[in-house]
């Protein structure tokens, strides 16, 4: 029994005293106790030690005390089980040096035995359990297929993705085949991570805004409904997608329990696309998390209002950045904490 269950009861629709709290990318740049880690074991080697990767998951609960961890590991941990070489380079970011851009590429790329190619991660699970001693419940999450298209075809991070979004137009039949050796891998994948112990899963739909309404039907949500209909028995489902907006109605047609919202998307807005009854996570801009600490308390409060305190988890509309002072970080949980409906 998880002594902390707010976030669960979020998930549930439940009535809460105060809306629960954690961040994206909690665990990670802004810490210093990661950066200490950081210099001495490389991006892959903390994903893939389970000792470090359960470690890295704790950081910010033993200092902030959120009311969810989520486990520290990456997106793309599911090509390089699909035998596609990605690498992290120091100042760069992704590099997958073998891109995917034809059918040639494509046939080489497997869909592996999860719990072989990335029973690291459930050893990292596991580990991380025993750390949090059912004091508040456990995220794990993948990206999109989507999302992961983006990188195995692009070969790295973009500003449009075009290469991506070019080999979808142009190949179509190969595009959909990548998209769902991804989408069977991430199923199985997630299927195993709530069987190590994570209560709950986020997908993270980073690139999703990159498509137009009607290609993003095509190209994402209906990838990221069949991984939703496959997991919502066993765990609650957070669908997040940056940018999509525009997609929020069909989102909460999925069967997800949640919908993250970016900040580009007011309360009033995010409630009214997505139909009102679906629980909302969101919405603060990292980038406001450099203001002064009193105006971040203010915003989180206004923000709560707009969202109101049921149905809601708090987070941001994106990861935390790298340069955020830990005190206004520490200013953000605290105004959760301290909220009083009004």
């Amino acid at each position: 029994m998880i002594k902390n269950d707010l976030f669960l009861k979020a998930l549930k629709g439940e009535t809460v005293d105060r809306p629960p709290v954690w961040m994206m990318r909690q665990a990670g740049r802004y810490l210093p106790e990661f950066r200490a880690l950081r210099e001495k074991y490389d991006f892959f080697t903390r994903c893939q030690t389970p000792e470090l990767a359960s470690e890295i998951t704790v950081q910010p609960i033993r200092r902030f005390g959120m009311d969810a961890a989520i486990l520290f590991s990456d997106i793309l941990v599911i090509p390089q089980a699909m035998n596609i070489e990605v690498q992290m380079k120091p100042d760069f970011g992704p590099y997958l040096p073998s891109p995917i851009r034809d059918q040639k590429d494509l046939d080489a790329v497997a869909v592996p035995d999860v719990s072989e190619a990335l029973g690291y991660v459930m050893d990292a699970i596991r580990m991380t359990k025993e750390k949090l001693e059912d004091t508040i419940p456990l995220i794990g999450f993948a990206g999109s297929p989507w999302t992961i298209l983006c990188y195995c075809v692009q070969g790295q991070g973009s500003k449009s993705f075009d290469l991506a979004r070019g080999f979808c137009f142009t190949q179509p039949k190969a595009a959909h085949e990548l998209l769902q050796k991804i989408t069977d891998t991430t199923i199985a994948y997630l299927k195993e991570k709530v069987k190590a112990g994570c209560n709950a899963i986020q997908v993270f739909d980073s690139w999703g805004g990159m498509l137009s309404p009607t290609d993003y039907q095509e190209f994402s949500l209906q990838y990221m409904k069949q991984i939703t209909e496959a997991l919502k028995e066993e765990a609650p489902v957070i669908l997040f997608g940056k940018g999509c907006w525009f997609a929020l109605g069909e989102m909460a047609k999925t069967g997800a329990s949640a919908l993250g919202v970016d900040w580009t998307c007011s309360p009033r807005n995010a409630r009214y696309l997505s139909g009102g009854q679906i629980t909302l996570q969101g919405n603060f801009d990292p980038s406001r998390l450099l203001s002064p600490p009193s105006e971040i308390k203010k915003r989180v409060h206004q923000m709560i209002d707009g969202f109101g305190k049921d149905n809601y988890i708090v987070n941001l509309g994106h990861g935390i950045l790298p340069n955020i002072p830990l005190e206004n970080a520490g200013a953000f949980i605290e105004a959760v904490k301290e909220y009083k409906a009004r």
